[in-house]
């Protein structure tokens, strides 16, 4: 069902699609997801991986945000609080109830902080994932031990929810074809076409394997892509006003010891107004964010000195050990698709997260700004747009209840495959049917050659990128440890897709250029 050949099949069979969708974010697949759950016939083409920008980058929380609570934004936060609880219901195995603490070094800031944290924790209603409290210096020590003790008055808890970014997105892309949907990655957009009357009713697009293009008809087109919005949008009007500026997040991914315990770290104000978390993830901590304006966008953004040594900086002044580069086992950076701002002094952080809906005089949809948590509310809210202009039939969403694909009740971290869900089953399978594929890929790490196979043959992997970067997450836990394992890596992969020995060099080689970028040096 996920394998590409079959995709291809239903590419070529179908005339014309109710709704085609340009971009497979978490933004593009929700679109998709909510269109195929409705019953129209729905195509989504990724120029390169699922979740290969944006929505693979993210700080791996799924939550209500509480810096938009301390700007007043409380309309944002209970929409985002409420899509919070139903990603934990429909992604049991992906998304997970996390602790957090904001140790507090001032007596007033445990009452302000402890307030502010009973106001969010009424927001979210009957989905509440559990009740704020205070915690006094000695048992915030205790939990978390690898704090700045010197002037620790004691501690806020409070909780929301971690996830893996991009293996939700890779679920949700298997969810869509379950559905009905078909999803082709490395399929770029090349135009736009229009009819007569200049409303778009299609596209012209590469496939980027074969080299083969494609001209595909469509009832509706909608622009789904993040960062990359005004380029698509200047395919309909080539002299439209860029609607996006890209503002960059980095983190960086340090061994567990910094946490020592399974509470996650919320520092509430940093120098410079912002709020950085230190998450427990795959058996790493994740440290950030940033938010630094750029002027321009790409698909590998390059972390900047100054970011990292914020991170550094600010985290040392809470931690009893001090985080340095050398500890850093991956840095990555992500790209925000933020409305560009109306006044030039508007800060990046204050900016809203809020999604926006255009429609432009080709009656192109574009979708854009909100977060990974609102991604089904936006998809709901964008097909409902589409309804209410006509384009397509009315129909109702269905997604609220819908249990992404894998979804299997509670987590069982204690065993890494956890994060495959209802396919764990195949994985071990695969063990039993070739006792090397239980083989470790790296010695630090717990994947298993298996989990490539399984990632080519079912997860609609293509490349080395696609499988160290988005399915096992190797090149996000330990670049290092990435580069190591390219070679073989790409052997096991040219063997299940066929590919001779000079694809298998050639994805090592784009490989270790792309992995140096994630290496602090």
């Amino acid at each position: 069902m996920f394998n590409r050949e079959n995709q291809m099949q239903s590419l070529e069979s179908q005339d014309l699609w109710d709704v085609i969708v340009i971009g497979g974010g978490a933004t593009g697949l929700g679109v998709a997801l909510d269109c195929s759950t409705r019953g129209y016939k729905t195509l989504l083409l990724e120029q390169v991986d699922y979740a290969k920008g944006t929505s693979s980058r993210s700080t791996k929380l799924v939550h209500g945000g509480v810096r938009y609570l301390a700007q007043g934004n409380i309309d944002l936060v209970r929409e985002a609080l409420y899509e919070r609880g139903l990603m934990l219901k429909n992604a049991s195995h992906l998304v997970r109830n996390q602790s957090f603490i904001i140790p507090n070094y001032k007596r007033w800031d445990n009452f302000l902080y402890g307030f502010g944290m009973k106001v969010y924790d009424l927001l979210s209603g009957k989905l509440s994932f559990g009740a704020s409290k205070y915690i006094k210096a000695k048992e915030t020590l205790a939990r978390l031990s690898t704090l700045n003790k010197i002037n620790l008055k004691g501690g806020v808890v409070y909780h929301d929810g971690q996830f893996d970014d991009a293996r939700l997105a890779i679920n949700i892309a298997q969810s869509c074809i379950e559905n009905g949907a078909t999803l082709l990655n490395h399929f770029k957009v090349q135009s736009l076409k229009k009819s007569e009357q200049g409303i778009v009713n299609g596209l012209v697009a590469l496939d980027t394997e074969t080299g083969n293009n494609y001209d595909l008809k469509a009832r509706v087109v909608v622009n789904a892509t993040g960062v990359f919005t005004d380029e698509v949008l200047k395919m309909d009007e080539a002299h439209a006003k860029n609607t996006i500026r890209p503002s960059q997040g980095i983190h960086l991914v340090v061994d567990a010891y910094f946490l020592a315990g399974q509470d996650a770290i919320m520092i509430p104000k940093t120098t410079d107004g912002r709020v950085l978390f230190l998450v427990p993830w795959h058996n790493k901590v994740v440290v950030g964010t940033t938010d630094t304006l750029l002027d321009s966008h790409s698909l590998e953004p390059k972390p900047l000195e100054e970011e990292i040594n914020f991170i550094l900086q600010t985290a040392n002044q809470y931690l009893n050990k001090k985080m340095t580069r050398a500890d850093v086992r991956s840095v990555f950076a992500g790209l925000r698709p933020l409305a560009v701002p109306k006044d030039a002094n508007e800060k990046t952080k204050e900016i809203s997260r809020s999604h926006k809906i255009i429609v432009s005089d080709s009656q192109l949809i574009t979708i854009t700004g909100g977060k990974w948590t609102s991604y089904r509310k936006m998809a709901q809210d964008t097909v409902n747009k589409i309804i209410a202009l006509k384009k397509l039939p009315p129909a109702s969403c269905k997604t609220t209840g819908l249990k992404i694909h894998g979804a299997n009740g509670p987590i069982d971290i204690a065993n890494h495959l956890y994060i495959y869900g209802t396919d764990k089953k195949f994985i071990e399978q695969l063990y039993k049917e070739d006792s090397s594929l239980k083989e470790l890929l790296h010695p630090r790490l717990p994947y298993t050659k298996a989990e490539v196979v399984f990632a080519v043959r079912n997860e609609m992997a293509r490349t080395l990128e696609d499988v160290l970067a988005r399915r096992v997450r190797v090149l996000f836990l330990d670049a290092s440890a990435a580069i190591d394992i390219a070679e073989e890596v790409a052997q096991i992969i040219g063997r299940e897709l066929k590919k001779d020995t000079d694809w298998e060099a050639a994805q090592v080689a784009s490989f270790k250029v792309l992995a140096q970028q994630y290496l602090l040096k």
